[in-house]
């Protein structure tokens, strides 16, 4: 297949995802042992001799294993659904890989230096093992009977691929998001096996407006009928309505009130007139939303949705390592950490990292935090490449 010419100059060129099954159970928070576990990956670059130069790098709620290059095998809708994303990357963007823009010969995780490492998180519904997956004691697809999940299973679950791969310690652990959130707990759970840490847009644990604003997604989903207590699989219906509306209230999160009003404003969809509708789009930010629900219901798995919703609320580091103390939690890092936040991503704010980061510096880590000035909320993590980049090269120990 061709290449968009944009991918050509530093891009990791044409990538396959491949799968692992690991060979023995997960333990899990909620009690349970889950096996098998099947993990998909991609990597790129070239694992040093000593094996030493590898760097995890962690998706967000709705990414995958496919982080760079150009897939081989696209999918319907690809996972770079930032703001704006089609205009930046055209009918191209659905083969390129969600962070293609910072990983590559020269970009912020340069593959000249780095055997980068990219999975599909546990739960995941594009190749690791998740809710859609076939449950062996059945023959049939797990639905609601997958296994709650947490942050630190999906921690459990990378540490065992890598393990799997002969990889005993990361050179860094990177990731914004919910990724931002593996990465940190990568650093607490494993303190001695990760050298740094980049925890890009995230949090010690989501305020709780994030979480009034998962619940709202999640019951969009389970008051779908064709939800069908989980149990959609087969069925010819699927609660494509629920997880249409929930991913249009978690699309609005991700963005920040100026960027909106620059790109749409009040402009009509269709007129310069009203046609007193209720049920069509009168507004253009009325007709994006509908089409980013509807480019996502075609990649996603809404029981998915509802696992790593869920399991983002849970995270909380200092509940869960330090008895209620961040300082606590953190005081047993090793990791030099870069926290990165902008200033207009109000549900993951800049205020989170900076608790983090005076945790860290009380405790006398190895720790740096930048505030980028940035206009579109939390996607900005996905949009910022250009200005994140050098930071990142300057904190691995690469030229700006």
């Amino acid at each position: 297949m061709s290449q968009p010419a944009r991918t050509l100059a530093g891009s990791v060129g044409a990538v396959e995802t491949r799968y692992l099954d690991l060979p023995r159970p997960v333990r899990l928070d909620c009690g349970r042992d889950l096996h098998p576990v099947r993990v998909a990956y991609e990597t790129y670059g070239t694992l040093s001799p000593r094996r030493d130069n590898v760097v995890l790098v962690c998706h967000a709620l709705s990414g995958d294993a496919h982080a760079a290059g150009v897939s081989t095998a696209p999918a319907e809708a690809g996972t770079r659904d930032g703001f704006g994303a089609e205009e930046r990357d055209g009918v191209g963007g659905r083969a390129l890989g969600w962070w293609d823009g910072m990983i590559g010969p020269g970009k912020a995780f340069d593959t000249d230096r780095f055997f980068v490492v990219s999975t599909n998180l546990l739960g995941g519904c594009r190749g690791t093992t998740g809710p859609s997956s076939v449950d062996p004691a059945t023959g049939r697809p797990y639905g609601p009977d997958f296994p709650v999940i947490t942050v630190a299973d999906m921690v459990r679950t990378q540490r065992a691929f890598l393990d799997a791969l002969g990889i005993e310690r990361l050179a860094a652990v990177a990731g914004g998001s919910l990724g931002g959130m593996q990465a940190l707990e990568w650093a607490v759970r494993y303190p001695g096996q990760v050298d740094a840490v980049v925890a890009i847009a995230s949090t010690h644990a989501l305020h709780p407006q994030g979480v009034a604003w998962n619940a709202i997604a999640r019951e969009s989903i389970l008051r779908d009928p064709a939800w069908q207590g989980g149990r959609y699989y087969g069925t010819g219906r699927a609660p494509d309505a629920g997880m249409g509306v929930g991913r249009m209230v978690g699309h609005i999160t991700y963005l920040s009130g100026p960027a909106l009003s620059e790109k749409f404003g009040r402009r009509l969809q269709h007129a310069d007139d009203l046609r007193y509708t209720i049920t069509e789009p009168e507004f253009e930010v009325e007709s994006y939303l509908r089409h980013q629900a509807d480019a996502f219901v075609k990649r996603f798995d809404a029981n998915t949705y509802l696992y790593l919703s869920r399991a983002l609320t849970y995270f909380d580091l200092a509940r869960r390592h330090g008895g209620g103390s961040l300082a606590r939690a953190l005081a047993g890092v090793e990791a030099r950490t870069l926290l990165i936040a902008f200033s207009s991503d109000w549900l993951y704010p800049p205020s989170a990292s900076e608790e983090i980061e005076r945790a860290l510096r009380a405790a006398g880590k190895p720790v740096s935090y930048e505030l980028i000035d940035a206009p579109y909320g939390h996607d900005c993590f996905l949009l910022e490449e250009a200005r994140q980049t050098p930071i990142i090269r300057r904190f691995l120990g690469g030229a700006g």
